[in-house]
């Protein structure tokens, strides 16, 4: 570790991860990615909540894409899209359960180039040099590829998911939660969502 990283040496235990992805991603929201000697405050997040989530990657069942998402909580799912993209995900609740949460947008913080955009998942990714290769990393143990506590407390605003019409009665769902104040969130949050402060740390 270098000196520039000390403040956010600290991992989020095993426990954090193990509750419902709702729940997570929420949660997740003013806290930091840490990826190698880069550091980014997570401002966007979007609850997947396992199988009969149509839009969530568990409803085709274990394969060899979801091997991951289907595996223990607090370990990155990392997948492409698009066939240009790699986003990057947490697994919750637990193994066999197929919840995630999806990082949709962070704010720099530590050796992000100033010219790279990190609103969006896939933009995330390459700002912080997340790729498929960081599939399946344990975010608990890991030196290299982290998520670090909040050090204050958000106000979080709530919204639909982005671009999910196709799954059915939960596609209105308000299972995305974000950083009203930050200009890294993907997508402006409407007038009409609500707000709230987050009352634990974790």
């Amino acid at each position: 570790m270098t000196a520039a990283l000390a403040g956010y040496d600290d991992h989020l235990p095993r426990e954090f991860y193990a509750r419902d992805a709702l729940v997570v991603a929420r949660a997740l929201v003013g806290t930091y990615l840490v990826h190698g000697h880069r550091v980014a405050r997570i401002v966007e997040t979007e609850a997947y909540r396992g199988p009969k989530d149509l839009a969530c990657h568990a409803r085709a069942g274990v394969t060899k894409r979801t091997r991951t998402l289907y595996g223990p909580a607090g370990h990155a799912y990392v997948f492409l899209i698009y066939g240009m993209y790699d986003c990057f995900n947490v697994v919750c609740l637990g193994e066999g359960k197929g919840h995630a949460v999806l990082i949709r947008g962070v704010e720099p913080v530590l050796g992000v180039p100033e010219d790279v955009r990190s609103d969006g998942p896939g933009r995330l990714a390459r700002a912080l040099d997340i790729t498929r290769a960081d599939n399946g990393a344990d975010l608990v143990s890991s030196t290299h590829l982290y998520l670090a506590p909040r050090t204050k407390r958000p106000r979080i605003a709530v919204s639909a998911r982005v671009g999910v019409a196709y799954a059915g009665e939960i596609a209105e769902a308000p299972w995305r939660f974000l950083d009203p104040t930050s200009r890294h969130v993907s997508r402006p949050p409407p007038r009409s969502i609500g707000l709230g402060a987050v009352t634990s740390r974790r």
